[in-house]
């Protein structure tokens, strides 16, 4: 088998013609001296082949090439080399063009001292822990490639791309669990009267049963709870609290919430209400 060289990134990173259909080759030092139209073996040093199948994403890939530095372009396609390492899994391949727009643009921002804040770090960082790990190395990276320091928030958004890359591209419901966490958590605190420790266990908790939670409700399982009647006796105000905050999901996400789940969240209410108060 041997490659085409179409365009050459960095000494590591090679956009190749296969048969018709673009390939992204990165190993160590396959790009030294390469240009257009130079044969690479498949013997050459190749650790990884990535595919773009999907038509639409090789044009905005295409596209993504024609406006975006080719430097930044081959150390984000190292940086998806090593997050796929790291999981150990493949990714939605669609990552070869948001993470790549989004750092390109970011690197752009931050050149220019502008940083967006990321009102969801937190709750991210709680949500998708493994994934954030993992965004950060990208980020440790990039700051010693391109020698720009990348602050917290733009962790958080690069978790999400990862996170989504995951999960078939389903940025919507990754953005969705972060907000609706962050309102709820909230909501709680305004009703309540007290502050949730972002860096607690309890809120660590609280988040991933949420998240659960969240995706019980759009898939239309349940989780049965036996001890209702008890909770709605016990738990009074934090029963009815939960049963407002199942009106704020049933909104947001357009799907019933029953009382099993409202039971649930009494229960983690009661005890941020206990340890928080």
């Amino acid at each position: 088998m041997s490659f085409r060289t179409k365009k050459v990134f960095n000494n590591n990173v090679v956009l190749v013609d296969y048969d018709g259909k673009e390939k992204i080759l990165f190993g160590k030092g396959i790009g030294f001296g390469k240009k257009h139209g130079d044969k690479i073996d498949a013997k050459d040093n190749i650790e990884k082949i990535f595919t773009l199948d999907n038509d639409e994403n090789s044009k905005n890939f295409e596209n993504l090439i024609n406006y975006t530095d080719s430097n930044v372009i081959g150390m984000c396609e190292e940086a998806i080399y090593m997050i796929q390492q790291e999981l150990d899994e493949e990714l939605d391949e669609k990552i070869h063009i948001s993470l790549t727009d989004h750092i390109a643009f970011t690197l752009k921002r931050l050149q220019s001292n502008e940083e967006i804040q990321n009102p969801f770090l937190v709750e991210t960082e709680t949500l998708y822990n493994k994934e954030f790990k993992i965004a950060t190395k990208v980020a440790r990276f990039i700051e010693k490639t391109m020698g720009i320091e990348i602050p917290d928030g733009e962790i958080g958004f690069i978790t999400l791309h990862i996170h989504t890359a995951r999960n078939s591209g389903k940025l919507s419901n990754t953005i969705k669990y972060a907000f609706l966490s962050n309102t709820v958590i909230e909501y709680i605190e305004d009703n309540l009267d007290i502050y949730v420790d972002r860096q607690s266990l309890d809120y660590a908790r609280f988040i991933t049963h949420i998240r659960f939670s969240i995706e019980r409700i759009l898939e239309g399982t349940t989780v049965k709870n036996d001890l209702i009647e008890v909770i709605k006796d016990t738990f009074k105000e934090s029963f009815k609290l939960a049963e407002s905050i199942g009106k704020i999901l049933e909104d947001e996400i357009d799907k019933t919430v029953d009382e099993n789940e409202i039971s649930y969240l009494a229960m983690h209410i009661e005890r941020l209400k206990n340890t928080n108060s």
